[in-house]
């Protein structure tokens, strides 16, 4: 028996999924603007651009100041937009003056801060926790803990209390695993992971706050866990391959985008499988 179609009759899935569109990666950020810390080089340099080729305009921080110009220029060259797109604020994230900076100049600049993303952190510790330096490892957690907390409370009061937005931080697989040799660094990446929770759940529904994990990484920041020994390294992930700053960025405008607007709280492995191995490399 053929069946007829009747056109009159009311859709068979909900009403709500007719409304779906697809987000276009090119233009997601259209209009938005993004304050990337810890951004002159490495994975926050890499999610700079990748925000300015998804249309946003761009604030970097990073120590030193020629530092920082230089790779705003840099990214504007490579994302093909023009220099005023991206701003360049010199500036530690352990300070909180130097914060106040970064978010004020975003402000005046750009009239916006939909996305924070959280990159900055040090390492300065290796080795056992019971021979570690406290004043070394306060430091680490200033930077890797408390400035985010810092930059997340300016950017709510500056914008995104009033009118949304959302965070990004980038935390570490060694957050979520011991590793024995950086514990100081891993041990702050698990409160970043769970600072990430608690402010979801306080700072929802107008801003979605989510984290990241990354094994490790090609960067100058990491080049010490797999220098002279990356063939070795990248043999115990399923990937068979280390990380790209590329492989994080194109996870965080994810994250920041509309095309996650459900996803708060959540701590997303982008590690090329290692954790799943039961190791870390």
């Amino acid at each position: 028996m053929r069946h007829r179609i009747c056109h009159l009759c009311p859709p068979a899935y909900p009403a709500r999924l007719r409304e779906y569109r697809p987000v276009m990666a090119t233009e997601d950020f259209i209009g938005k603007t993004a304050l990337v810390t810890g951004a002159s080089r490495g994975i926050g340099h890499g999610i700079a651009l990748e925000f300015l080729t998804r249309g946003a305009s761009v604030t970097i921080t990073a120590r030193k100041p020629d530092a920082v110009a230089e790779a705003a220029s840099n990214l504007a060259a490579a994302a093909g937009v023009p220099t005023d797109r991206v701003l360049a604020v010199p500036g530690n994230a352990g300070r909180a003056e130097d914060r106040e900076e970064a978010v004020t100049r975003t402000m005046e600049r750009f009239g916006s801060l939909d996305v924070l993303v959280n990159n900055a952190g040090i390492n300065p510790v290796f080795g056992p926790l019971v021979e570690a330096d406290l004043d070394a490892v306060r430091k680490i957690f200033d930077v890797n803990v408390v400035a985010a907390l810092g930059f997340v409370q300016l950017a709510w009061q500056a914008w995104q209390a009033e009118h949304g937005g959302a965070v990004v931080n980038i935390a570490s697989i060694g957050g979520l695993r011991s590793t024995g040799v950086i514990a100081a660094y891993g041990a702050s990446k698990a409160a970043l992971i769970r600072l990430t929770e608690e402010l979801a759940w306080q700072l929802g529904p107008k801003v979605r706050v989510n984290a990241v994990a990354p094994a490790v990484v090609k960067t100058k920041f990491a080049e010490a866990l797999y220098l002279d020994r990356e063939d070795e390294a990248a043999d115990r992930y399923p990937m068979k391959r280390l990380g790209t700053p590329e492989d994080v960025a194109r996870l965080v405008a994810f994250l920041a985008s509309d095309a996650a607007p459900w996803i708060t709280g959540e701590t997303v492995r982008v590690d090329g499988g290692i954790l799943a191995t039961g190791s870390l490399a």
